[in-house]
């Protein structure tokens, strides 16, 4: 049985909507997040993917505690990290670290890459005596594929995707359990994009990692993941192994996303079957009754706008041990035959060296 390392269970994240200037009053609420659960096991990467305003980055700056959740726990090795603060939370921050989506301004162009690296060792003083750090900041440089000299230069000498392994280098310098990748790749070339991929790949067996992986592109998505998570406005509507969920989805929104990929092959192009949502994603100010996705569903009923589907194994599958019986949050689950996506090509190892980008 695999062993879990983060347990979130209800988070919530609302923002209110206020009225007035010098007495204000509360008029409703932006719900970015509105109730998401799930698990990640050690060793694992979890990937989540969505349209843009789902909720996928406000769920990953909580689990670093960069926002305070409305609502809801995150429970690493059993600790609520949401609820704390001062020590304890500085403490816990250690084990959970986090990969920004923009290389550009997620690095400050004052420090040298010694110091933006080097600068979690001043933070946590403990984990690094001030004679080591040199030492340790020009060994990450050299885990990520970057020159141990280039310790002196400044961001704006570097590549979109060699900043992005000095991301990844801060990331990795106080050896935490947990990464959260807030779409790491999406602001890179293609070419770079599966160098950093396999780069994240190569860390996670060398240092022991579980990965949060945020993107929007589904076929970095499935090569990287073990498990993938599909949210729409909120919450996770689908959630299983990647084949599960490439190979044999049931929820309707996750069907029109991959039916959304664009596909190489001429011949698959030409007999697959593409989905097209009616209307646009509800405001997540006045979210829909029921289940969220019933505005935009062409399987929708009554029933769908009384009662909230639970995110569980569809009752029709709950027999099989078939893909098919996977958690997905709707009341009219169906397998449906989608065409299977391309994975993104393996960099080689002589990609992977600083001179190709």
């Amino acid at each position: 049985m695999a062993e879990s390392i983060l347990e979130v269970t209800g988070l919530v994240k609302h923002y209110p909507l206020t009225q007035g200037i010098l007495f204000k009053k509360q008029v409703g609420a932006v719900k970015a997040v509105d109730g998401v659960d799930f698990t990640l096991n050690k060793g694992e990467t979890l990937g989540i993917v969505g349209e843009s305003g789902c909720g996928k980055s406000t769920v990953a700056k909580m689990l670093v505690n960069l926002e305070r959740p409305t609502e809801g726990s995150i429970k690493f090795k059993g600790e609520d990290i949401s609820r704390m603060s001062g020590r304890a939370l500085k403490a816990a921050r250690r084990n959970i670290q986090m990969v920004f989506q923009d290389p550009y301004t997620s690095l400050n162009p004052r420090m040298t890459v010694g110091d933006i690296i080097g600068e979690p060792y001043e933070i946590h003083p403990e984990v690094a005596p001030k004679g080591d750090r040199r030492k340790r900041v020009q060994d990450l440089l050299d885990v990520v594929g970057l020159n141990p000299e280039y310790i002196n230069r400044y961001p704006h000498q570097f590549s979109g995707g060699q900043r992005q392994r000095i991301g990844i280098a801060r990331g990795l310098a106080l050896r935490p359990e947990v990464i959260v990748a807030d779409e790491p790749v999406s602001a890179l070339d293609v070419s770079v994009q599966a160098q950093v991929i396999n780069l994240l790949d190569r860390l996670q067996d060398e240092f022991d990692l579980s990965y949060i992986f945020i993107a929007h592109d589904l076929s970095i998505v499935r090569h990287i993941s073990d498990r993938v998570g599909v949210m729409y406005l909120g919450r996770i509507v689908e959630i299983g192994k990647d084949e599960e969920i490439y190979d044999h989805p049931t929820h309707p929104y996750t069907q029109a996303l991959l039916s959304a990929v664009p596909v190489p092959d001429p011949d698959a192009r030409d007999h697959r079957e593409r989905i097209i949502l009616a209307g646009d994603v509800p405001s997540p100010t006045n979210i829909p009754s029921g289940c969220r996705f019933r505005t935009r569903c062409w399987k929708a009923q009554e029933r769908c706008s009384l009662e909230v589907p639970l995110l569980a194994v569809p009752a029709e599958f709950r027999l099989a041990s078939g893909p098919a019986a996977h958690d997905s949050a709707c009341h009219f689950a169906e397998e449906k035959t989608v065409v299977p996506q391309e994975e993104t090509p393996e960099a080689t190892p002589d990609d992977l060296d600083q001179g190709a980008e």
